[in-house]
């Protein structure tokens, strides 16, 4: 049987880690809708600026969602050192989809559809998060 204290400590430091991964996903879902809406833009006829823009916010995305995916497995770790008391299926898609998204993407149109299948990917992942944030909140309550 595991000590009160321990769990304590284990459950915090899950939370703690799901904090961090919330935080960079919801800044990858902001730039990721800002790219998508400077998409839009381009699709329209926008002119080098716009792509410029476009490209800016994808890039900073990019960087986002590579510290979301390092933030993930972290929180998968401390789920780990929870032995599993709760369901821990994070979609494996998000922990590779940074690896494909924006590679070499010819047309604007292909570059929006990603931009828009990858935003989705993310705000599934943010809402599994969150529920497993809010699953842990409430196991840290019940053994206080």
């Amino acid at each position: 049987m595991r000590e009160i204290g321990t769990e304590q400590d284990e459950i915090s430091e899950a939370i703690g880690a799901s904090e961090v991964a919330l935080s960079h996903l919801i800044k990858a879902q902001s730039l990721l809708k800002s790219a998508g809406n400077w998409g839009v833009v381009d699709i329209l006829g926008g002119g080098m600026i716009t792509t410029f823009l476009k490209h800016s916010k994808m890039n900073d995305a990019r960087s986002e969602l590579q510290m979301a995916k390092n933030a993930l497995m972290d929180f998968r770790k401390e789920l780990r050192d929870l032995d599993a008391m709760i369901d821990i299926s994070i979609g494996e898609d998000f922990l590779d989809f940074a690896d494909y998204f924006f590679d070499g993407a010819i047309a604007d149109f292909m570059v929006q559809s990603r931009i828009s299948e990858t935003k989705r990917q993310v705000d599934n992942t943010i809402y599994q998060v969150q529920r497993i944030h809010d699953n842990l909140l409430d196991m840290m309550e019940k053994t206080r």
